[in-house]
């Protein structure tokens, strides 16, 4: 990772909350249990990354299935809840599901003895519903879907199996967000200093003073 990233994790931490399979409905039970261990007034920028698991199939995937309206409506509330916390909304960031390489997802869906669940196409619905989302909310939204498939280019170099990331297209995520998280951590002061700025024959001087 280059130095410009370390640099910024001198300044504040990064608490993944990832949910394994879980779609809005889920997320927003779970999501003030998530929220009320943070001080407000000490996040910086928090990302909304759903998508995937709710452009499943009804007929194929139920369980996971989220219809589009609701899914508007779901990330709706979740900005909503963030504002009530006292995120406010231009400190979220909205991150629309990457598309999906259907053959590959097929293959892993055959494996797993079950049908083809999902289709780009429909994924793009959910995209597009989530762009849309943060415009009215007034806030920032990373588009993978339309990122990933710019110019005709080939997205499976940015997924595993079709569905899920892979290790260039997690590099691309990083890349792509670090555009939007820059500039809200720019005003952050130091909790650590930079390594170059470690006293090398006294790094208790250094690391255990008050920044």
């Amino acid at each position: 990772m280059g130095s410009r990233y370390l640099q910024q994790a001198c300044k504040c931490d990064v608490v993944n909350r990832g949910l394994s399979g879980y779609n809005t409905r889920w997320a927003k039970i779970v999501l003030p249990r998530l929220v009320s261990s943070q001080n407000p007034s000490d996040i910086s920028a928090v990302t909304v990354f759903f998508g995937a698991n709710d452009s499943a199939l009804e007929d194929k995937n139920p369980q996971q299935h989220v219809p589009l309206q609701e899914y508007s409506e779901n990330l709706k509330d979740i900005s909503r809840f963030l504002t009530s916390a006292g995120v406010s909304a231009d400190k979220v960031i909205f991150i629309t599901p990457p598309p999906l390489h259907e053959p590959s997802w097929e293959k892993e869906c055959i494996l797993k003895g079950c049908p083809l669940n999902r289709h780009n196409s429909v994924t793009g619905q959910y995209a597009q519903a989530c762009v849309q989302v943060a415009r009215q909310c007034g806030s920032d939204v990373l588009d993978l879907w339309t990122l990933m498939q710019k110019d005709g280019q080939d997205c499976t170099v940015y997924l595993s199996d079709g569905l899920h990331l892979s290790e260039r297209g997690n590099q691309l995520v990083a890349e792509q967000l670090w555009s939007l998280l820059e500039a809200r951590l720019a005003h952050l002061p130091f909790i650590l200093p930079y390594w170059g700025d470690v006293d090398a024959q006294s790094p208790e001087s250094s690391l255990l003073c008050n920044h």
